[in-house]
């Protein structure tokens, strides 16, 4: 293999996250110095593969010279992503309305069902998420592991994405292959805006997910680093429409169990202030204090 073809097939292998650099011009001059090199004899595979790699870096002069020499617009890394992912997951707008304009298939799925759409969302591109979903783009096609593009969204605390999705008649209710939906992703990391626009869309405070937990107590055993202020008003919205402090898990646990073991004290204090019940115990006959971590946790169970 010769070095310029070594060299575009080691920038398609790097894919399907391209790594943006304040290089873009001169990265796109050297794509297209290599191609040159190889273009006389290059075969439909080295074309296309060239046309991916210019389809990661934003490279708009060089996508029109690769389409114009065959380039073609189905072909597929070895993740099943078409050029028109690789523009959408890297934000190259210009690219993704040439891709479309040529034919891409908007709704193109790869190896584990994930769309462009899907790339944007969970790649937080806001302005090329709008463009996919003016054009048509199914907001409801999954990812891997049964991701909507809305739960990619919710996950990354993209508020503005959500709002396009929703508003494009994505399914707020969707789950993943784990029964989760985007309001548990959302209150476990304490995005209470997203958290927010999902109950106004319909979601149900009180849902049962995977393993019977509820958005309550994913947001009592909420990610590590979560602040008490947006705990609280995760808590608080969930509450306000419909969901309940007490119910228990496939476990027999509380929202006040799960955040007692995890050592969570401001949470635990927090659901106390809101009326957990504290004597209920689970299906091992344990109490929140019997659970409790650490001291603290136990000094304000005692208290209440």
């Amino acid at each position: 293999m010769t070095r310029p073809l070594a060299i575009l097939c080691a920038l398609v292998l790097a894919a399907p996250t391209a790594i943006a650099t304040a290089h873009a011009e001169e990265d796109c001059g050297d794509l297209g110095r290599n191609y040159q090199l190889i273009e006389r004899e290059a075969v439909s595979v080295q074309t296309n593969m060239a046309l991916i790699s210019a389809a990661d870096r934003g490279c708009e002069a060089l996508a029109r010279q690769l389409l114009d020499a065959g380039a073609s617009l189905l072909a597929r890394d070895r993740h099943g992503d078409m050029a028109l992912a690789h523009a959408a997951r890297g934000g190259q707008i210009k690219l993704v309305e040439l891709f479309l304009n040529a034919g891409a298939p908007i709704d193109a799925r790869n190896v584990e069902g994930g769309t462009a759409l899907y790339a944007a969302a969970d790649a937080q591109k806001p302005s090329t998420v709008a463009l996919l979903l003016a054009k048509g783009a199914d907001p409801n096609l999954t990812g891997r592991t049964g991701l909507t593009p809305l739960i990619a969204a919710a996950f990354k605390g993209n508020d503005r994405i959500a709002e396009a999705l929703i508003a494009h008649h994505a399914d707020p209710n969707a789950r993943d292959v784990y029964g989760k939906g985007a309001i548990v992703y959302a209150a476990a990391r304490g995005f209470d805006d997203i958290v927010r626009r999902l109950l106004d869309a319909g979601v149900d405070g009180s849902a049962r997910y995977g393993n019977d937990l509820t958005a309550v107590m994913w947001a009592a055993g909420h990610d590590e680093g979560v602040g008490a202020a947006s705990v609280e008003r995760v808590v608080d919205l969930l509450l306000a429409h419909g969901g309940r402090l007490d119910d228990a898990d496939n476990r027999g646990r509380t929202a006040l169990m799960i955040a007692a073991e995890l050592g969570y004290a401001p949470t635990v204090d927090l659901l106390l202030k809101r009326g957990a019940d504290r004597t209920l115990k689970d299906r091992e006959g344990k109490t929140a204090l019997d659970l409790a971590k650490n001291a603290e946790v136990r000094e304000r169970l005692a208290a209440h």
